[in-house]
Order: C-alpha cells, then sequence, then structure tokens
C-alpha cells in the first residue's frame, strides 16, 4: 500500500512540472521581464510567475557569484552588466524594467 501511495505521490509531482510554465513562454506572455539589477522581475503576479522569477534568479546568483569570484569583482557589478546585456537582448514585446522601476515593453 505504501508503495502504490509512493508513486502516485511521485506521479503527481511530475505531472505538476509539466503545467510550469517556460521562461520564454512567461516573457511572451507578459508575465515575468528583465530588471535593472540583473535579476527576473514578475509583471504579473501569480504563483507561476513568481515560481519561475524564483527559480531562474537562484541560477542567476549563482552564476554572477561565481563570475564575480573568477574576475574579483562584485556580484552586483556583474548583475548590472548582466542586466544590460539581458534588456539590450529582449525580444521586441517583451517587458523590460526601466531605470525608475517601471514595466514598459521593448
Amino acid at each position: 500500500m505504501k508503495s502504490k501511495i509512493l508513486v502516485l505521490m511521485a506521479g503527481l509531482l511530475l505531472s505538476l512540472n509539466a503545467f510550469a510554465i517556460s521562461l520564454q513562454d512567461a516573457k511572451a506572455q507578459g508575465l515575468v521581464g528583465e530588471q535593472v539589477n540583473g535579476y527576473l522581475g514578475v509583471v504579473v503576479n501569480n504563483s507561476e510567475a513568481s515560481a519561475l522569477a524564483k527559480s531562474v534568479n537562484a541560477k542567476r546568483k549563482a552564476h554572477y557569484e561565481k563570475i564575480a569570484r573568477k574576475n574579483q569583482i562584485s556580484v552586483d557589478d556583474v548583475a548590472k552588466l548582466a542586466a544590460e546585456k539581458a534588456i539590450a537582448a529582449a525580444a521586441k514585446g517583451h517587458y523590460i524594467q526601466t531605470a525608475q522601476g517601471k514595466w514598459v515593453k521593448k
């Protein structure tokens, strides 16, 4: 009985992941956008967008920290440079954050 429950729970968890939205889909739908601080921001507050932003930002932070250590610069400096590149590379119609903190479509 326990093994059946474990299999059911594992199946449920896997099926929930199938509904998770991809970064590109979330950007295309206007749910998330690139912030001036180098991290992904939530444009439309919903649980999927928030979870995605949290996951992406954790990965970005780890990557920024690695680059900062390697180049002996601050994580904030790496993040700001990454923000400039991400905002410049954002596709037309995707949201980007202005220096004043407002969301605008590129």
